[in-house]
């Protein structure tokens, strides 16, 4: 049934009487998320549920609250949990490439980093005071005496077996030699060789006798003097030991409770004990160091790093952390998540050790929680199959990526790898979540969780007094001046044109919240001390005037004629359709020349859009519509001899949708019966195949594209636009609109069949106007078949 609207039935404006309140200062903010039950109930129960895989995926359009409602909810779930351990690497002595992770409660990591510290420095004092005790060196000479007394012993009781076979024992640059005695005097050189060739081959087999009793008088001075290196080692560790033994008691008994940690101290003293050497160097000062580095490099360490080996690196650090912690990653890159191995530079190569191990983003939200935008994540090409990894194995591995694709091995740090317990948040667009699911096996086991966004909610009461209190959280939270309830009001309706219905409003806080911002600077800009309807007003329209630029363009080139739009008459296979074109943070609606030729031939309705490669998959559905309504309403009795094109006139960029569909055959009938259809009035609806008139979208963008069209060409006060009765709760209109249409100046009209629109659009009753048609079809079938009879 056909009806022209009123003014009632298409304004929709917030009655500020329905606020109970003068100014939003008078109200108690909110700051929860409003509207969106159905995404609030599945947080809660996958911030509940703790079972492997039920990670969480938040999806909805940009500007809905998402990534503000994930930090809000998460960090109030976190609240109630406890504080996660810290985590600390450091060396291991045993095998050196693969450092140790140690576990302690919140807080001590950081504290045995600090008390490893004073360890080492209490060590080197110690060892450092008691080799120069006065004690420790009698001890030490006392061994140097005794050994020394033995090994006297053994050269002079070689001396006697030398003396006896007349010769002496000498010490020489090349070691000990025997020089044969000459009345109790050692032989010259020159004396030996004025000695006869007998005389001299005795002494020489002599001499040789001898040299066994040497060696054996070496070997054993040998062992004496290991014997005595082993005991004043012995005896410097016994005192190293002791010195250091109370210092080591009193850190283990502080970390008695962590296994790791104890054995790891008993590993440092056992090390430093071994090491012993090395460790008195790095306690010299500089005018005490002497040349011999044999021992400080004996691990292949410089001596200035000698003792990293005994540094703690402190891997995460949650002294400061209150309940679990929450990770928010804003650079989700491979290294930010996963951690790495930094190394420097060392004589033209570069080096790394167990302190340059540092963590990412999924160590430090280990027994909490880690936030991820879901774009910023698969930036990376790296960084989404090793969180898929992780997340099924429960263990994060620290490696350079580099690593991965060496093609010769080399050796390199493998840090101990980190057991996580870990709930990730994915936060992205619903496509994501889509294509995810449909194609990556993994993420159906891993995000089973899905907290979805809409982009609109019920425009009730409770929704308004909510709406109202966001504004004022706003307003108190950002500094803005309040608004008084028309302004509020105003709000709302902008709201619901956002979604594109009067009993919604929109979800899309973003857009909210710069309409706040715009409108109280406004009233600043003007002097007022507080927010009022004219401000919201002036924000909406500054807002569309800095973005309208093309809008404007064509609307002057409808003016000028160089875009053909007629908004009078009558004309026949011409209708004007309505369009709506997005530039991006702009949306407006835009009349189209829609025009149908018809002649005789079979080749159907041609869809000129697609022959050219112009037109979406949905408008060549909406043209084969067409065809199946010709084909039910006026060939049941007869074939149709019809050849038809059908066109958007002036169209370069391309038409999709189906939109359009009533208009397009209102010009086809019109083509075909040769009834001239009104050119003041514009159409936009589907059409179905059986004539019903189906509900579109942004139809308050085509009704305002319409009446800014004849407004610029001259409003008559016959113009006006039909729209499907279903799109009745959609129309959000501008005030000028609606002024016009309380006035008579401008018309629009709601349609349920297509019999409804052929009657505004033609005057005639929808009978009278099918008969012509059918007339017009029967013709055309007659003549076709004259035609062919002919051939």
């Amino acid at each position: 049934m056909l009806k022209k609207l009123s003014f009632e039935d298409i304004c929709s404006n917030c009655d500020p009487s329905l606020l109970e309140f003068e100014t939003t200062d008078q109200l108690e903010p909110i700051s929860d998320i409003i509207g969106q039950q159905r995404a609030i109930r599945a947080m809660e129960f996958g911030l509940k549920i703790t079972k492997k895989g039920y990670n969480i995926f938040i999806s909805g359009p940009t500007g809905t609250g998402k990534t503000t409602y994930a930090r809000l909810a998460i960090s109030k779930a976190a609240k109630e949990k406890s504080v996660p351990e810290d985590i600390v690497y450091v060396f291991n002595f045993a095998k050196p490439e693969k450092p140790i992770a140690l576990f302690l409660r919140a807080g001590m990591g950081y504290d045995f980093s600090k008390d490893m510290e004073r360890l080492v420095n209490e060590v080197k004092r110690e060892i450092h005071r008691v080799f120069d005790d006065e004690s420790f060196e009698v001890q030490r000479q006392e061994i140097v005496e005794k050994y020394q007394k033995k090994s006297a012993e053994i050269f002079e009781k070689l001396d006697e077996q030398a003396k006896a076979e007349g010769f002496i024992i000498q010490r020489s640059p090349q070691g000990f030699i025997t020089v044969p005695l000459k009345e109790g005097k050692p032989m010259s050189q020159e004396e030996f060789d004025s000695l006869s060739d007998e005389e001299r081959k005795e002494i020489e087999e002599r001499g040789r006798g001898l040299q066994p009793k040497l060696d054996e008088a070496l070997r054993r001075a040998r062992l004496v003097d290991k014997e005595a290196r082993e005991e004043i080692l012995k005896l410097e560790r016994k005192v190293a030991l002791d010195a250091v033994n109370p210092l080591f008691e009193e850190v283990i008994s502080k970390y008695a409770e962590f296994e790791g940690v104890v054995n790891y101290l008993k590993e440092v003293k056992d090390d430093m004990i071994k090491n012993l050497a090395a460790l008195k160097q790095v306690t010299k000062d500089k005018s005490e160091e002497i040349n011999d580095f044999a021992a400080l490099f004996a691990q292949g360490i410089p001596k200035e790093d000698f003792l990293i080996r005994y540094k703690v690196n402190l891997f995460v650090d949650n002294r400061n952390t209150k309940g679990a912690p929450v990770i928010i990653e804003t650079n989700p890159t491979y290294y930010n998540l996963f951690g790495k191995i930094e190394g420097k530079a060392s004589f033209g190569t570069v080096v790394t050790d167990f302190t340059m191990i540092k963590s990412g983003a999924v160590h430090r939200a280990r027994g909490g929680y880690l936030i991820i935008q879901a774009e910023d994540l698969f930036k990376d090409p790296f960084a989404w199959d090793t969180l898929k990894r992780t997340l099924k194995n429960g263990k994060a591995r620290i490696e350079n990526i580099g690593e991965q694709y060496r093609v010769i091995p080399t050796v390199s740090l493998k840090p101990q790898p980190i057991p996580v317990d870990v709930k990730v948040i994915l936060i992205g667009p619903s496509l994501y979540y889509y294509l995810l699911n449909e194609y990556d096996e993994d993420f159906k086991k891993l995000f089973k969780v899905r907290v979805d966004f809409d982009v609109e909610m019920e425009r009730t009461k409770e929704n308004l007094k909510n709406y109202a209190a966001f504004i004022c959280h706003i307003c108190k939270n950002d500094g803005l001046l309040h608004f008084d309830k028309e302004a509020v009001a105003k709000v709302i309706d902008y709201s619901s044109r956002l979604a594109e219905d009067r009993t919604k409003l929109s979800t899309r806080f973003n857009d909210i919240v710069e309409l706040l911002y715009e409108a109280s600077t406004w009233a600043e800009i003007e002097g007022s001390d507080i927010v009022k309807k004219e401000h919201v007003i002036k924000a909406v329209e500054e807002k569309a005037y800095r973005s309208n630029r093309v809008e404007e363009k064509l609307l002057k080139m409808i003016e000028k004629g160089e875009i053909i739009v007629e908004v009078t008459g009558q004309k026949a296979g011409q209708v004007n359709g309505l369009s709506v074109l997005d530039v991006g943070d702009y949306t407006f609606g835009q009349p189209s020349r829609i025009t149908a030729t018809t002649y005789l031939g079979d080749a159907g309705v041609v869809n000129i859009e697609r022959e050219v490669k112009l037109s979406g998959k949905i408008h060549e559905k909406a043209v084969l519509i067409l065809s199946g309504f010709l084909g039910e309403k006026y060939a049941k009795d007869m074939p149709l001899a019809l050849s038809a094109s059908i066109t958007f006139e002036q169209n370069y960029g391309g038409v999709e949708g189906d939109s359009a569909t009533c208009a397009e055959l209102i010009a086809l009938l019109s083509s075909i019966s040769g009834i001239p259809v009104r050119q003041d009035i514009a159409i936009t609806g589907s059409l179905d195949q059986h004539g019903n008139v189906q509900p579109v979208g942004g139809v308050t963008h085509k009704i305002e594209g319409f009446y800014h069209a004849c407004k610029i060409k001259g409003l008559t006060g016959t113009q006006g636009v039909v729209i499907p009765s279903k799109n009745i709760d959609n129309l959000m209109l501008k005030e000028e609109v609606l002024e016009a249409v309380r006035e008579g100046k401008f018309h629009i009209y709601s349609a349920e069949t297509i019999d409804d629109v052929i009657e505004i659009m033609t005057g005639m009753t929808a009978e009278e106007f099918h008969q012509k048609v059918k007339e017009a079809l029967k013709n055309l079938a007659e003549k076709a078949k004259e035609f062919f009879d002919g051939e």
